[in-house]
């Protein structure tokens, strides 16, 4: 059974990295991590740079057990990441932002997932609906701010999911644009105040698909369709002749923007994005 909003703040205590036990209450307010634990992240996120995902996974469970979850869109690094915890620790809470607007062929992914893998994605969605949303805002908002609509129907969902927990994995790369380029393995996220572990940081696009194909790891359809990147249909369509970016189709018609807003790393106006 897929679990409830009501499962996850009732999720066990879990000790975190700076040798305490943190429940869902203590969640509420922002953390402050210390020089020395900012260092600890950064010697460890060092060691593991040799390791493979599937090592990186194992060490993460080990370290934050119930206190680990994942954030996943379905991209074919998050369905990676899925069949390799289906074997480590297929009990993880892992969660999807269901803005409202996600393609079908994403939705019909999760029910594949959960029947290779018996892991069950919870979809998280926002409290208003999307006609609902779009009544409040005089139309779809993603035509007129975008930035804005990630950030309620994105953002603010991440921010639900993670309460109670002291870790969150994602399946970003580091070859994937300017604003990964960076990313650590293992590192604190400020903007969800928690610490954030990317298995599949040091991968490139070829050793993802190299796993897929090997594997036999189900993937969005919309993939072979000429979209190498999937977010919500209203501001994601197809590679066009002569591109090379596998962003290019995402929020083609605003120049910049490129993310959402989960894995940019500069502080901007406090909005998360």
């Amino acid at each position: 059974m897929t679990q409830t909003a009501t499962n996850r703040s009732a999720a066990p205590a879990a000790a975190t990295p700076m040798g305490r036990i943190t429940t869902p209450a203590d969640r509420q307010g922002p953390q402050e991590p210390t020089a020395e634990f900012i260092a600890e992240l950064a010697e460890q996120s060092a060691r593991l740079e040799a390791a493979t995902p599937s090592e990186i996974i194992f060490w993460a469970h080990q370290r934050y057990g119930m206190g680990l979850t994942m954030a996943t869109a379905f991209g074919p690094e998050g369905c990676v990441i899925l069949s390799m915890l289906a074997a480590i620790a297929p009990e993880t809470y892992v969660f999807n932002l269901d803005t409202g607007y996600q393609f079908q062929q994403t939705l019909d992914l999760r029910d594949r997932i959960a029947e290779k893998y018996g892991i069950e994605v919870d979809m998280l969605q926002p409290e208003l609906t999307v006609p609902e949303y779009e009544a409040k805002h005089g139309g779809p908002l993603y035509k007129a701010n975008p930035t804005q609509c990630c950030f309620d129907r994105k953002i603010k969902l991440l921010q639900q999911g993670v309460v109670g927990r002291t870790a969150w994995m994602s399946g970003i790369r580091r070859d994937q644009s300017e604003d990964r380029a960076q990313a650590a393995i293992v590192g604190w996220d400020k903007k969800f105040n928690m610490v954030k572990i990317s298995p599949l940081a040091n991968w490139t696009k070829q050793d993802v698909w190299k796993r897929v194909l090997d594997d036999d790891v189900p993937y969005n359809p919309l993939h072979d369709q000429g979209y190498p990147s999937i977010g919500c249909w209203p501001c994601t369509r197809a590679l066009q002749e002569g591109e090379t970016d596998d962003r290019s189709g995402r929020w083609s018609s605003y120049a910049q923007k490129t993310e959402c807003g989960l894995h940019t790393i500069q502080e901007s106006d406090g909005s998360g994005i």
